[in-house]
């Protein structure tokens, strides 16, 4: 990229240019973003809405042949489509308008829905997940119509309810209507880049699965001077359960499952992950030595314990607990299934509960794992076009910890299409969190990249 920010590609022998309008930008993305769209809240309803036409405007702007789809989830879902010249491939684009909810704005340092620069990123809720890749999108589009347009088939998917979680909305309109989602190559613009200014694809995505477990022991709390020492706590039940899923080192076991994978692509290094992850200093990585931090987030299960309940510090009382409760987050990588994963730690759930206390679980939400091979034609192509716009000279290939259920079910039905996964985040991010942010020169390569590709790809 040259100083005043034009780009000539370098990705076949015919030259693009390209020129990223950083103002518009920065306009649509704070228009975008200043329409609250939690779809998981029905008191935004109306903010939602307004920004499923906001995006459904955009794409017309852009002359694609735009619909609407209601989903079961009551979130409609917005397809743009661009027909393909002769047999030209189609070509997918998926980003999502929907966002995770702006937990307690007062602790921002600026109101989440007004986008805000400060030392060079941009802050807002959805900036990075995931309302600045479909602003990603609409310029990597725009430009591809100022260098003359493309025969490739266009078809730009996007989502109101990624951020529930599930496959229940957009999972069911792909399965009952395939036909709208047909392409050659899909290309995920939910993700992002091991860091600011290195070009990433990922292509492993975790499934996983939601598991609660429930324990009781007493008919109710008793006297802990009286009866505790012998009566059973139900709390100490249930850290022996938990305690059960993990070994010295800290490292998740379950029973019948291989917890050992190594993972085979590029590394994720011990100091760079431990400020990603926000490690306290002196606080150490769980596992050994042998054990690197992408073996443990990429290529192995994981069971995170995200909520525990007995009784809240601020009201013990000098009882012994009958009844507790926790929940664990299953991460399942492939090629494992995260049924049959889940299956065994339900198991071991029971096997482990100590002193015959009764056990109740409950597994929801089980969501398959996702891999591609890199090694495809079009993904090869598209890996040039990332090198080409930052510059790089070589391409990071990783893997994530997350899921998008949304993959699974377009890879069922469409198992000979391409899939590249990508997008405009980097750890600095905090998609999620207070202060969430996004570079802009990654809005910026990440669309000269998805232009050159749409412009190049199969000429």
């Amino acid at each position: 990229m040259s100083n005043d920010g034009t780009v000539n590609s370098a990705a076949t022998s015919t030259d693009f240019t390209f020129s990223p309008n950083r103002e518009r930008i920065f306009q649509e993305l704070s228009e975008l973003i200043s329409h609250y769209s939690p779809h998981s809240m029905p008191e935004h309803a109306a903010t939602h809405e307004e920004a499923a036409k906001w995006v459904t405007a955009k794409l017309e702007a852009l002359g694609l042949d735009v619909t609407r789809h209601p989903t079961v989830d009551d979130a409609d879902t917005i397809i743009g489509v661009k027909e393909p010249v002769g047999d030209a491939p189609t070509v997918l684009l998926y980003s999502h308008y929907d966002v995770v909810p702006a937990q307690n704005p007062a602790v921002w340092t600026n109101d989440p829905l007004e986008l805000d620069e400060r030392g060079g990123r941009w802050y807002g809720r959805g900036a990075a997940d995931c309302k600045g890749n479909v602003i990603m999108h609409l310029e990597a589009l725009r430009m591809v119509q100022e260098n003359g347009g493309t025969d490739l088939g266009i078809k730009v998917v996007v989502e109101g309810s990624e951020e529930l979680g599930g496959d229940d909305g957009l999972g069911k309109l792909i399965d009952a209507n395939p036909d709208l989602f047909t392409a050659d190559v899909i290309f995920i613009g939910d993700g992002g880049n091991v860091a600011a200014g290195i070009p990433t694809l990922t292509t492993h995505l975790r499934g996983g699965a939601q598991v609660r477990i429930k324990v009781a022991t007493l008919e109710g709390p008793v006297h802990s001077g009286g009866w505790g020492g012998a009566a059973p706590d139900a709390a100490h039940a249930l850290i022996r359960i938990i305690d059960s899923f993990f070994d010295e080192h800290g490292r998740t076991t379950i029973e019948g499952v291989d917890t050992t994978a190594k993972w085979e692509g590029d590394p994720y290094d011990r100091e760079t992950f431990r400020k990603d992850a926000r490690v306290l200093d002196g606080v150490q990585l769980l596992g050994t030595v042998d054990d690197e931090p992408a073996d443990m987030v990429w290529a192995r299960p994981a069971i995170t314990v995200i909520g525990f309940t007995s009784v809240p510090v601020k009201d013990a009382t000098n009882i012994v607990n009958s009844t507790a409760e926790a929940q664990f987050n299953l991460r399942v990588p492939a090629p494992q299934s995260a049924a049959e994963v889940a299956k065994k730690v339900e198991e071991q759930i029971y096997a482990r509960a100590p002193w015959g206390a009764k056990v109740e679980v409950s597994v929801t939400g089980v969501n398959e794992p996702f891999s591609t091979d890199p090694n495809g034609p079009a993904v090869q192509h598209f890996g040039k076009c990332m090198q080409d716009a930052y510059g790089a000279e070589r391409l990071t290939v990783v893997g994530t910890g997350g899921s998008i259920p949304l993959t699974v079910t377009l890879q069922k039905n469409f198992p000979d299409a391409e899939f590249a996964l990508y997008g405009v985040a980097d750890p600095a991010a905090n998609i999620h969190g207070i202060d969430e942010s996004v570079d802009p020169t990654e809005i910026e390569h990440v669309a000269i990249a998805e232009a050159t590709f749409l412009l190049t790809y199969g000429k």
